[in-house]
């Protein structure tokens, strides 16, 4: 098995604990006075280890803290797919209101997550995770009421505030992994099975919603998946150990400043966006919301850089993680597109039902898995900048393909190629940026690389739809037809392949830099 990431190694304490629920089967060691330690210090290492559990536990353990990134991914795929079905209920078929049910939700994932996690140090990454499932929960119930009033309006806060759900249940559930397992085989599995879930929770999520648009009623999805996440917030307080989550006794600052300044830039960012489709960049409250929020960031930008301790540590960020992240926002911004913009496709020019176009996308699972394992491999011998590459490429390669599909030919011979490339851009390019963003980051500060790096790709999705919205509603004004809808469809595919190229060039860039500076080297080696 691969070396873990830099990110989850930890050192280890000395002190014996117990589980009110197996207070025989679970115990972890750690220093008696390491809590008298749990200073104001952001930079101080949390990190309990030698955690010991029953088989039962373990699995429920796993099991209950994946779910964090099965749910979100669950979350998407199950809005997507039946999107037609649900902008039905309320009457809306414009295509640029139709994205916002999706932007909504990814926006407020990336505005939030890092805030969150930092919440989760100072509350406890147990209660957080079970808070996180519990909020998700509620407005997914929220969001299935939402046909009621028939306001579309009250279903994009839903789908909105679900997003805040994930923003808490994604970090903590990753610390919570990090701190549960000393450095081995059975960590680097765990963290496998996190990466793993991600296609397959979207897939799940697609199949799940599509069943009950077509066969019982689409806002029965919301609630069963809202009574379903609830369950998991129970589970989360029963086989989650109260050490291994607990509340520090002196919890570290919170960055106010900085958590307000990038939470209100990055949404006004978003909703600038998305609204550009619909009003058009010379309508004033879009340009005046997006220059507002560039303003917040760059506000952001210097209280990170003053703050004693931040929540993006942006003085131990260089050249690399600049580019790293560059080419992150670049390809995941084309991945919204191809996500997107494949199901608008399927359905509206191949005519496809909501269940079968979630049955097409079911090779993504598999696919999954299978790059889970392949990147493992790769990360532990091959330079981590070759991985990115590769990532970038199979980004590029799925876009393009989908870009050239014609409206009438077999699954297989393109849109099935398509669809098992993009889980290997996906994997790869998740894994290889927390490793390098990593490798630059103290060890205290190493666990928050993954929420930058998801706050990244969030809201690259939610931008590049309202930039693929504007490309389409601007080139084809009349998409009643067929062909000018197959067209817009087509704008908005180059559109996609236009970011992954730019991202590939940097990728390329990237790469060619590292091998000058460091030649053929293995991270970690």
């Amino acid at each position: 098995m691969p070396d873990i990431p830099h990110m989850h190694r930890s050192s280890t304490y000395n002190q014996r604990s117990r589980s009110y629920l197996t207070d025989d089967l679970f115990e972890y060691n750690r220093k008696p006075q390491a809590m008298g330690s749990l200073t104001m210090d952001c930079d101080t290492i949390i990190a309990p280890s030698t955690v010991r559990m029953s088989t039962l536990q373990d699995i429920m353990f796993i099991g209950v803290v994946a779910a964090a990134q099965f749910c979100t991914q669950f979350g998407l795929g199950m809005t997507l797919a039946p999107l037609d079905v649900i902008s039905q209920s309320f009457g809306v078929a414009n295509v640029a209101e139709q994205s916002w049910m999706i932007a909504g939700y990814t926006s407020m994932i990336g505005t939030f997550i890092l805030t969150v996690g930092r919440l989760g140090d100072i509350m406890g990454h147990r209660r957080a995770l079970a808070f996180g499932y519990a909020w998700f929960g509620v407005w997914s119930g929220f969001g299935g009421f939402a046909v009621y009033p028939q306001k579309f309006v009250f279903f994009d806060i839903c789908r909105a505030l679900q997003g805040v759900g994930p923003a808490f249940t994604i970090p903590n559930s990753l610390t919570l992994f990090g701190r549960a397992y000393s450095p081995g085989i059975k960590k680097n599995i765990v963290f496998s099975i996190f990466s793993a879930v991600t296609p397959a929770g979207f897939v799940v999520g697609a199949a799940f919603g599509s069943f009950f648009a077509q066969n019982v009623w689409w806002p029965w999805a919301f609630w069963s998946f809202g009574i379903v996440l609830w369950v998991f917030a129970a589970l989360t307080l029963l086989f989650v150990p109260q050490g291994l989550g607990e509340k520090p006794r002196d919890s570290p600052d919170f960055d106010w400043g900085g958590s307000v300044m990038s939470a209100v830039g990055l949404l006004l960012i978003c909703i600038a966006w998305s609204n550009a489709p619909l009003y058009g960049w010379k309508t004033a409250h879009v340009y005046f919301l997006l220059v507002i929020g560039i303003l917040c960031l760059i506000a952001f930008v210097w209280i990170e850089t003053h703050t004693r301790c931040p929540i993006l540590p942006i003085k131990t960020m260089n050249g690399t993680v600049a580019i790293v992240l560059t080419c992150m926002t670049f390809v995941w911004g084309a991945y919204g597109i191809w996500i997107f913009y494949s199901f608008r496709f399927l359905q509206k020019v191949r005519n496809s039902s909501p269940l079968s176009t979630a049955a097409q996308f079911s090779p993504m699972a598999i696919c999954g898995v299978l790059a889970a394992a392949l990147t493992g491999f790769l990360l532990t011998h091959t330079p981590v900048s070759f991985v990115m590459l590769m990532a970038i490429t199979s980004f590029a390669v799925g876009l393009i393909v989908a870009a050239t599909l014609p409206p009438s030919q077999p699954y297989w011979a393109q849109m099935f190629i398509s669809v098992i490339i993009m889980p290997f851009g996906m994997d790869m390019s998740l894994s290889a940026a927390s490793a390098i963003l990593s490798d630059h980051m103290s060890q205290a500060r190493r666990e928050v690389t993954m929420s930058i790096v998801s706050s990244v790709v969030n809201i690259s999705i939610s931008v590049a739809l309202g930039i693929a919205g504007t490309i389409e509603l601007s080139l084809v004004h009349d998409l009643s037809t067929p062909d000018e809808m197959l067209k817009g469809f087509r704008y908005a595919f180059y559109s996609g392949v236009g970011l992954s190229m730019t991202g590939l060039i940097c990728g390329a860039l990237y790469f060619l830099l590292s091998m000058r500076k460091e030649g053929w080297k293995v991270l970690g080696k």
